[in-house]
C-alpha cells in the first residue's frame, strides 16, 4: 500500500510539472500587441558595444550592418530592446530580403505589431510602421562617423 500511495504521489508530481512547463510553453508562445516607439539599431554594434552605435554617428554602419544580414532592432523609449523578426508584409528580417529595413534604419519610429519574448529576449513581429520621424538623433557632432571618425 506504501508502495502505491508513493508511486501515485509521483505520478501527481509528473503531471503537475508537465502542466506547468505546457503553460509555460503557451506563455512564452503567446504575443502581446504592443505599439513600441524608438530607434531602429544596429544590433551588433549596440550589443557589442563595439562603438557608438545610436543616431546619425552610427547611420552609415548600420545600414552596412543591416545589408550584411545583422539582426535589426528597435531601442525603444522605454529603455528595451526589441529584435525585429518582421516588418509589415515582408516575412525577411534581412535587409537584402526586405530593403524597407534600410531605408529606416536610424530612424525614430512608432511600430504596432506582436511582442513575443523568451528566455528574457524580446522579438517584435511588426504590421505596420505608423509614424517615422526620420533621424533625428543628431550625434555625429559629439561622436564623429562611425566607424571611420570625422
Amino acid at each position: 500500500m506504501k508502495l502505491m500511495s508513493g508511486v501515485l504521489s509521483a505520478l501527481a508530481l509528473v503531471a503537475m510539472l508537465s502542466t506547468e512547463a505546457f503553460v509555460s510553453m503557451a506563455e512564452a508562445a503567446s504575443p502581446k500587441r504592443v505599439q513600441i516607439s524608438g530607434e531602429v539599431i544596429d544590433t551588433w554594434c549596440y550589443s557589442t558595444e563595439i562603438m557608438y552605435a545610436l543616431g546619425t554617428a552610427h547611420y552609415q554602419c548600420s545600414v552596412w550592418c543591416a545589408i550584411g544580414g545583422v539582426p535589426v532592432s528597435i531601442k525603444g523609449d522605454d529603455g528595451n530592446v526589441y529584435v525585429l523578426l518582421r516588418l509589415e508584409d515582408n516575412d525577411s528580417s534581412v535587409a537584402v530580403h526586405n530593403p524597407k529595413i534600410v531605408k529606416i534604419q536610424g530612424h525614430q519610429v512608432t511600430v504596432d505589431g506582436d511582442l513575443y519574448e523568451r528566455d528574457g529576449v524580446k522579438y517584435l513581429f511588426v504590421d505596420l510602421v505608423a509614424d517615422d520621424k526620420g533621424l533625428i538623433n543628431i550625434t555625429h557632432e559629439e561622436f564623429g562617423i562611425q566607424p571611420f571618425g570625422q
